[in-house]
């Protein structure tokens, strides 16, 4: 469906979850909706991902019989993220979550979101829970969607490796596929392909459209009521990433989407836009898989990571965002290589959990050809595979050998936490049943998280610092309007996701926040739109 310069009621950059939800309850209000995406898939960073919303007090947290009070999420936010200039953005962002969703689960196509018992990433913090805020969108048959189908599948088994992922699918797609149909039912919203935005349209000071490249050719589409800019962060960009940003990656190794090249950033900042938290990114681990590429890693069942020195430096099942940021923090400051950083495992953590896959699904022979995996009859021959010192190396598995014996991680205190946990015990997802694998018993061992490092031969993956997208971007209000340096609203412009900085600030406080923060914002700006 094409458009050619018309004008709209409002305009949506980006079709990630913050556009497309955006851009649907815009539609649903009768106002005439565009969505404009670069690439010729939509879905944005959002389609990689679980799909997990932090919505505090929504309605699918009360169905599955959990007890949970706003009042408390406000007081654990107000504490992790410990930056009273959020505090309004915080407040808007509790507001908005289960308002959204009481409003979306009134179209067949939401049907009815699901909680998923993740933990809040800071269980010590006052206000936290372990049973987690986040919720999910239900499943979704591919077919359901007809002729748009092929539009979701923006995937990266399907992107990097050409493979479907079924019939069904789950997650972010499932939202995506969701919110493009219910967008689309509406007959009010439009959606055009493969344009690139190139600048804002800015008449009387006012934002009132923008400016695109379709098919090779310039392109204006007018707004009346403004324009919302979703279209993710500049994780692909390495000019702006070297600029702006402590840790010298290029991009290539972000696990956002690939038109993330921060193009709303910079016709944000070209309108008169003041920003904030360019230095920061939702950094996490990335495992390199046999292409050469990673893919974002979220928890480690066993084995040890250690630097350029053969030293253990982390909790390797803390929260990604904390492991990312301490590999991006050490490798800054400690003058230690901490990217790569090496995963070192025994015969024995193969055996039982495949180094945090499925047993039944063992490395294929590609992972050592390619040299992604790294096999040694000895820890000596290991370590000068991957080019760290023996003896440190010898140091540290004895050390972690022995926390394995006892059960007690005296330095990092891995499997301590409810989080960590989750990745040795039966999780129930109804959203993900395919994920509900926790992997083999272990008997014998007090922790089964720590399982020693003795069973030849030995192995060594590799890690990276990747990203989920950068997390700083335009500066906005609580109603996602996008603000100049003196803090006045430009008129007519709004963010959100990672096109605007972040509402959790530096922090990442439980699975979902960025997405959440994404739709609950596009949302807000909507309802703004709507009211003017």
């Amino acid at each position: 469906m094409t458009t050619n310069g018309d004008t709209y009621d409002i305009v949506v950059v980006g079709s990630g979850g913050g556009g497309l939800i955006g851009a649907y309850a815009a539609a649903s209000r009768g106002l005439r909706t565009l969505v404009l995406e670069k690439t010729d898939l939509v879905g944005g960073t959002t389609a990689y991902s679980g799909a997990g919303l932090w919505f505090p007090g929504s309605a699918p947290i009360a169905r599955a019989g959990v007890d949970d009070d706003v009042e408390n999420a406000r007081k654990y936010l107000r504490a992790v993220v410990d930056d009273s200039s959020r505090e309004a953005l915080q407040d808007a962002y509790l507001e908005a979550g289960a308002q959204l969703i009481d409003e979306l689960e009134k179209n067949a196509w939401f049907q009815s979101f699901v909680h998923g018992p993740v933990p809040d990433y800071y269980p010590a913090v006052p206000g936290a829970t372990l049973h987690g805020r986040t919720i999910f969108p239900p499943p979704l048959a591919l077919a359901e969607l007809g002729d748009d189908a092929g539009l979701v599948r923006r995937s990266i088994p399907a992107e990097r490796w050409d493979k479907e992922e079924g019939p069904v699918v789950s997650g972010g797609r499932a939202l995506i596929g969701r919110a493009l149909a219910a967008f689309l039912g509406t007959g009010n919203g439009f959606l055009c392909t493969e344009t690139a935005l190139e600048s804002l349209v800015v008449e009387d000071g006012r934002v009132a459209g923008v400016t695109a490249m379709s098919g090779g050719a310039p392109v204006t589409f007018l707004a009346t009521h403004g324009v919302l800019l979703a279209a993710g962060g500049f994780e692909r960009n390495g000019e702006l990433r070297a600029k702006h940003q402590p840790v010298p990656l290029t991009g290539e190794w972000s696990n956002g989407a690939p038109g993330n090249t921060g193009d709303a950033l910079l016709a944000g900042i070209a309108a008169g836009a003041a920003t904030d938290l360019l230095d920061e990114s939702w950094y996490v681990p990335g495992l390199i898989y046999p292409d050469g590429l990673p893919v974002f890693h979220s928890g480690t069942r066993g084995g040890l990571w250690v630097n350029g020195a053969g030293e253990r430096f982390v909790n390797e099942s803390a929260p990604y965002d904390q492991v990312g940021h301490t590999m991006a923090r050490l490798h800054a400051t400690t003058g230690v290589s901490h990217v790569p950083t090496h995963w070192v495992f025994g015969q024995g953590q193969l055996d039982r959990d495949s180094f945090g896959g499925s047993p039944e699904q063992p490395p294929g022979a590609e992972w050592f050809t390619s040299g992604a995996l790294k096999k040694a009859d000895t820890l000596e021959e290991l370590a000068e595979l991957i080019g760290v010192p023996f003896g440190a190396l010898s140091r540290t598995v004895e050390q972690f050998n022995g926390y394995a014996r006892t059960g007690v991680d005296e330095k990092f205190h891995r499997g301590e936490t409810p989080w960590d946990q989750i990745f040795h015990h039966i999780v129930p997802f109804p959203a993900f049943p395919e994920q509900n694998y926790p992997g083999k018993p272990s008997p014998g061992l007090p922790n089964p998280l720590l399982m020693p490092v003795d069973t030849p031969p030995f192995y060594a993956a590799t890690v990276v610092l990747s990203d989920i997208g950068t997390k700083g971007g335009l500066k906005t209000d609580e109603n996602a309007r996008v603000l100049r340096p003196d803090g006045q609203p430009i008129e007519g412009l709004y963010a959100a996701g990672n096109t605007a900085a972040a509402m959790s600030g530096r922090v990442y406080p439980g699975a979902g926040t960025p997405i959440g923060s994404s739709l609950a914002f596009a949302y807000r700006a909507v309802l703004d739109m709507a009211s003017a």
